[in-house]
C-alpha cells in the first residue's frame, strides 16, 4: 500500500510584530527526520500556488512569507506538506489573510538622549526592510512616577524625534510609546515598558 506521512497540524497563517508568518505542528506520529515545504497563493492569482525558496525542506515549523508577498493589498493564504525520504504528507492550507489590513503591531523600542533640559527621544521598529515604506507613526506617553495624568505625544512619524523641555520638571519621568498606523481603520500595539528618569535633580 502506499504509505503517507501525517500532515501538518494547526497550519495558521499569523501576522505578529509588523510579520506574516506561518506556523504549524507536526502530525502526530511524524518521523525524526521530517521536514516541510511552504507554498502560498494570493487572491490576484487563484489555483497558482507559488513556491517559496527559503522554505522548502526546512527542518522549522514557520516560515516568514513577509517580504515574499507581492502586494500587501491582496488576501493571500498558505500551505505547507511534510516530506521524509520517499514519503510525504497531503498539503494543509491555511485561511486567508491580507498584511495591510491583518498586520500586528509590536511596540516600538524607545531610545533616550536626556541633556540638561531637554529629552530627545525616538522609536524604532521591528521592521522587515520591504515594509519599510508603510507609515507606520508612534504615539508616546510622558507622565510623573506614580500620577495618572499623562502628556500625549500622538501620531509621530516613526523616524521622527519627539524634543521635549524638562525645564519645570522636576521628579521621576517616565515615558512608554506604542506603534500605530492607519489602514482602514486605525490600529495600534500595546504600550512598551516605561522608562523612567530622574530629572533636574539637584543633589
Amino acid at each position: 500500500g502506499h504509505v503517507q506521512l501525517p500532515p501538518p497540524e494547526n497550519v495558521t497563517l499569523l501576522s505578529k510584530d509588523f510579520d506574516m508568518i506561518l506556523t504549524w505542528t507536526p502530525g502526530e506520529g511524524s518521523p525524526p527526520d521530517v521536514t516541510y515545504t511552504v507554498r502560498y497563493e494570493s487572491q490576484e492569482r487563484m489555483n497558482k500556488w507559488i513556491k517559496v525558496p527559503h522554505c522548502k525542506n526546512i527542518r522549522s515549523t514557520s516560515c516568514n512569507l513577509t517580504c515574499v508577498l507581492p502586494n500587501f493589498f491582496v488576501k493571500v493564504r498558505a500551505r505547507v506538506k511534510a516530506v521524509s525520504g520517499q514519503f510525504q504528507s497531503r498539503w494543509v492550507e491555511s485561511q486567508f489573510k491580507e498584511y495591510h489590513l491583518d498586520v500586528e503591531l509590536a511596540p516600538p523600542v524607545l531610545h533616550m538622549n536626556v541633556k540638561e533640559n531637554l529629552i530627545h527621544v525616538n522609536a524604532s521598529f521591528p521592521l522587515a526592510t520591504c515594509v519599510e515604506s508603510f507609515s507606520w507613526k508612534y504615539d508616546l506617553n510622558l507622565w510623573e512616577a506614580g500620577s495618572e495624568d499623562k502628556k500625549q505625544y500622538e501620531g509621530i512619524f516613526r523616524k521622527n524625534t519627539v524634543t521635549i523641555d524638562t525645564t519645570a520638571l522636576r521628579g521621576n519621568y517616565c515615558l512608554s510609546a506604542r506603534s500605530s498606523f492607519q489602514s482602514i481603520d486605525f490600529k495600534h500595539s500595546e504600550f512598551s515598558r516605561p522608562v523612567c528618569v530622574l530629572l533636574n535633580h539637584k543633589g
